[in-house]
């Protein structure tokens, strides 16, 4: 029980763990079939599937999965394949915790509220920060989202960093949009998205650029926003903007591929 809540806790943090359970056993082994183990993205673990070089070279598995994102199985011989006295054999089942994602919308306008309410749908978390309380009226979104009046600015500083947050940047102010985007560009996320033209992206990259910002962290942003499919209405380039996420949440690298791939093919030319 202990594993297992510990599971629970770490989904509903967002933070990064594998949950391990041995499938199968032969011969003399340190645990029974059913034992299992949480790792943490780091190498801390909870429980123990019998310790020594098995649970070792599990562990090393389990962090591949997390970076993976992908379930995986790991097989061992404990003699032969590990040096282990044991001599039997054991089998593990490992798969990655779902985190909870974050998403933290920056713009209550037309498309900012129309993904909201399908990332709601897409069992996201959502927060909508806008300024404007007129665009935050409750009877105007879904129950489930977080609505937040402030200065946008201002709200960065709460925000639940991670690589479970993913923040899109929509807001009514081309000049928010980069204050924003610079700002948020250093810190620790696991995705953020910017709406607006390829020349809008090509020309914030060059006052970042002047303004000394790292340029290795301008592949972090994700710009234009949404897969390339033709979107035109806010709806419609909300259906993009959560394709894309949920193409990034499900490790997916089928085509249509992100709008941004293309400036970011481009900027890296033109250096």
């Amino acid at each position: 029980m202990k594993v297992l809540s510990a599971a629970v806790a770490a989904k509903r943090e967002g933070r990064p763990a594998a949950l391990v359970t041995i499938i199968g056993i032969a011969g003399s082994a340190p645990r029974h079939t059913g034992s299992k183990m949480l790792v943490y993205g780091d190498g801390q673990i909870v429980g123990t599937v019998g310790g020594g070089a098995f649970e070792h070279r599990v562990i090393g598995a389990a962090l591949d999965v997390i970076r993976a994102g992908h379930p995986a199985r790991f097989k061992a011989n404990l003699s032969r394949d590990l040096g282990m006295c044991c001599g039997g054999e054991m089998e593990a089942y490992i798969e990655p915790l779902e985190g909870l994602v974050n998403l933290i919308i920056f713009g209550a306008g037309h498309v900012g509220a129309a993904t909201a309410d399908l990332a709601v749908g897409a069992g996201m978390s959502v927060t909508l920060i806008d300024e404007r309380p007129e665009l935050l009226e409750l009877d105007s979104h879904d129950p489930k989202i977080t609505l937040v009046c402030s200065d946008p600015m201002r709200a960065i500083e709460r925000l639940p960093w991670g690589p479970m947050t993913y923040i899109l940047v929509v807001t009514h102010s081309h000049q928010l949009d980069q204050d924003l985007v610079a700002t948020i560009l250093p810190r620790d996320f696991g995705w953020l998205g910017m709406i607006g033209s390829k020349a809008k992206v090509k020309k914030f990259h060059l006052r970042f650029k002047a303004a000394g910002i790292d340029e290795s962290l301008f592949a972090k942003l994700s710009a234009p926003v949404g897969l390339d499919i033709g979107a035109e209405t806010p709806a419609e380039i909300a259906v993009s903007i959560l394709a894309e996420l949920i193409r990034l949440r499900r490790g997916s690298t089928a085509a249509p591929f992100p709008l941004s791939d293309a400036v970011k093919s481009s900027t890296t030319t033109d250096a």
